[in-house]
């Protein structure tokens, strides 16, 4: 199985939204043109293919200058734990430059996953949640 990765946003909103759906990570994927929005204003957008298939994607949004936030890191199920989320940081890390500090939010049943791709856990976060 040979893997590609691709830096654009000419990604569709149907292949954002399968990858979405089939990585389990909970976006409005309900909400099409909210989806578009997303992947539109995104600094960063880098997407991971198996043949003709999108099977993951990274989405950021940064200053090129301190910080990185990485919002979206979606892997397809079926596609997980070949290294394929690791690679995608890794373009991440290549795009914003070695001085940027890469942050992200973790769910819950990824709290495991980013210590084993380089991440260090914080704990002085804090957020004001979006409505609906």
């Amino acid at each position: 199985m040979e893997i590609t990765y691709k830096n654009h946003k000419g990604v569709s909103v149907e292949d954002v939204i399968r990858v979405f759906r089939t990585s389990g990570i909970v976006r409005p994927i309900d909400q099409p043109e909210r989806i578009e929005l997303m992947i539109n204003h995104a600094d960063v957008l880098l997407s991971a293919w198996c043949g003709d298939k999108m099977i993951g994607v990274a989405r950021a949004l940064t200053d090129w200058s301190f910080c990185c936030y990485l919002s979206d890191l979606a892997i397809d199920q079926d596609y997980q734990k070949c290294g394929v989320g690791r690679k995608l940081i890794s373009k991440v890390q290549e795009e914003i430059g070695k001085e940027v500090t890469l942050i992200l939010l973790a769910a819950p049943s990824a709290m495991t996953y980013y210590p084993k791709v380089g991440f260090d856990k914080i704990n002085n976060g804090f957020m004001i949640k979006g409505k609906k």
